[in-house]
C-alpha cells in the first residue's frame, strides 16, 4: 500500500479505536442504540454461481457441518424444522420438526448436539446427531444465539443472556439458571478465553461476559450494523459489519479494536475455518462468498466466488475445505470445493 493510503487508513483505525473505546454500556456514556441491521437484498441475475447447487424445500436460515460425522444440518422455513443430511449426498437424510423459526444453530461439540435457540416460544432445542428425540429447555426472552463453553451453555437472550448449569442439556441439572441483564438485543456468542463474548445488535457493540461469576465488562461500539461473529484461532473476534461493508477484529481483555478491513457488498453470514485460518463471509448485496486469510497483518481475500440468490448464511466442513452456502430466497443449497472451483 502507497505511504499516504497506509497512513490514512492507519489514522482511521486509531479514530475507530479511540471512539469505540469511549461507548460503554452501563457506563457513564453508554454507547446510543442503532436500528438492527439486516442483510442487504440480494440483486437478481449475475454469473454462473460456482459449485454445485441443490433444491432446498423452503428458505434456509442457518446450516453447519459436523466435522466428526460429516452430517449437515440446515435451518428451513415454511414450516420450522431441521434438515440433517450427509454432506456428500442426499441418502438417509431427516427432518426435525421445531416449535417456531430458528434464531441461530450451533454444534455443542464434534459430534453433537446442535443447540438451537427459537426467539418465538423462548426456548432452547437440543438436537442429537444420532437421531435421538430433541430436548428442550425455556430461558425466556427472545433466545437468538448460544454456545458451548467450559462445560456450560451460555444463551443469548435479546435483554439478557442466560448461564445454564454444567451438564443441564443432558438432564443432569434442570434446575440451575442464572441470567446476565444490561443488554438491548444480544443475539451472537462467541468464545474469548474463559470468558464469551457478546454482540449486541440493537447497540451495535461487544462485550465480554464471565461464566463463572455471571458479570459483564463493559461493551465497546462496533461499527454501525455487526450482525455476526466467529473467534479465530489466534484469540481473536471477527465481527461482520453489513452497514458500514467492513470486517471489525477485536482482542485482548479488555477488548481493543485491532484491525478494520473493508469489505463492500453489505457482508453478513460469517465462519471461521480454523484448519486453514480462512473466515468465510457473504456478501449479500453481491450475491457473493469471499475467504480472507486472517494470520496476515490484516485480512486477505484468497477466494471470491458467485453464490445462489440471497446467500445469508454460510458453514464450512473443517475436514475437507467445502464451503456451505444456503439461499434465504429458497434459490437451494451451493456447495463449493475452493480448491477445485476455478475462481
Amino acid at each position: 500500500m502507497p505511504g499516504a493510503p497506509r497512513a490514512a487508513c492507519l489514522a482511521a483505525l486509531l479514530v475507530a479505536g479511540l471512539v469505540a473505546g469511549c461507548g460503554q454500556v452501563g457506563g457513564s456514556q453508554p454507547a446510543p442504540p442503532v436500528t438492527p441491521a439486516g442483510p442487504a437484498s440480494a440483486p437478481d441475475g449475475g454469473p454462473a454461481v460456482a459449485g454445485t447447487v441443490q433444491a432446498l424445500e423452503g428458505s434456509a436460515g442457518f446450516a453447519v457441518v459436523d466435522p466428526r460425522t460429516g452430517q449437515l444440518a440446515v435451518a428451513l422455513s415454511n414450516p420450522p424444522r431441521l434438515l440433517l443430511r450427509p454432506l456428500d449426498g442426499a441418502t438417509g437424510q431427516r427432518e426435525v420438526p421445531l416449535p417456531g423459526p430458528a434464531s441461530d444453530l450451533v454444534l455443542a461439540a464434534e459430534g453433537g448436539p446442535l443447540l438451537v435457540p427459537v426467539a418465538t416460544t423462548g426456548s432452547l432445542l437440543q438436537v442429537p446427531l444420532d437421531g435421538g428425540p430433541p430436548s428442550r429447555i425455556d430461558v425466556g426472552g427472545r433466545p437468538q444465539g448460544a454456545i458451548s463453553v467450559g462445560g456450560r451453555v451460555v444463551v443469548a437472550s435479546g435483554d439478557r443472556v442466560v448461564l445454564l448449569g454444567a451438564g443441564r442439556l443432558l438432564g443432569a441439572d434442570r434446575t440451575q439458571q442464572s441470567t446476565v441483564t444490561g443488554f438491548t438485543d444480544a443475539v451472537r456468542l462467541a468464545p474469548a478465553g474463559s470468558k464469551v463474548a457478546v454482540l449486541d445488535r440493537a447497540q451495535s457493540t461487544v462485550s465480554l461476559v464471565d461464566p463463572a461469576t455471571g458479570r459483564a465488562g463493559p461493551a465497546l461500539r462496533a461499527g454501525n450494523g455487526v450482525v455476526s461473529m466467529v473467534a479465530d484461532r489466534f484469540g481473536r473476534l471477527v465481527l461482520a459489519d453489513v452497514r458500514d461493508g467492513e470486517l471489525l477484529v477485536f482482542a485482548g481483555d479488555p477488548l481493543l479494536l485491532r484491525q478494520r478491513y473493508p469489505l463492500p457488498g453489505a457482508p453478513y453470514g460469517l465462519v471461521y475455518d480454523a484448519r486453514r485460518d480462512l473466515a468465510w463471509v457473504t456478501l449479500t448485496a453481491r450475491n457473493e462468498v469471499v475467504g480472507l486469510r486472517m494470520g496476515g497483518g490484516e485480512p486477505e481475500i484468497v477466494h471470491r466466488f458467485a453464490t445462489v440468490k440471497q446467500p445469508d448464511a454460510v458453514a464450512v466442513d473443517p475436514v475437507s475445505g467445502r464451503v456451505v452456502v444456503v439461499s434465504a430466497s429458497g434459490a437451494g443449497l451451493q456447495v463449493i470445493d475452493p480448491e477445485r472451483v476455478v475462481h
